[in-house]
């Protein structure tokens, strides 16, 4: 009849595209975007005025990978979040916009929000 994960996908994505309406990044406050696969969690943050990715990681990194044995796990996006948090800062950005992507904010999702928020970033 039909496939549940096309339906589930398509409806993230209607999810993201209201949401990035509302949500943009500039110089000053780039936008943290998140995707969630089954395996892994990828992160970038992002200048939309200038159409720029500043910066990305995922849990495929050596780094996190060393940290969290598997990224598709709540550790895994902790992990990630903690490092995000770090390289941001290196960059000396201290204000971001979280882009959930059309995820809800629960799970992996919300263990990298609270990770990031705890090594420093404001959201």
């Amino acid at each position: 009849m039909f496939n549940k994960s096309k339906v589930k996908e398509s409806q993230r994505f209607f999810r993201h595209k209201r949401l990035r309406k509302r949500i943009t990044g500039t110089p000053e406050r780039p936008r943290l975007c998140v995707h969630r696969s089954l395996k892994n969690l990828y992160a970038h943050l992002v200048d939309d005025t200038n159409g720029r990715v500043l910066c990305g990681l995922s849990t495929l990194n050596k780094g996190i990978k060393k940290s969290a044995a598997y990224g598709g796990n709540i550790k895994g996006a902790a992990a990630l979040g903690e490092a995000m948090a770090t390289l941001v800062k290196e960059k000396g950005i201290q204000r971001v916009s979280f882009d959930r992507g059309g995820y809800l904010y629960h799970g992996r999702v919300k263990a990298f929000a609270e990770a990031a928020r705890k090594g420093g970033l404001e959201f």
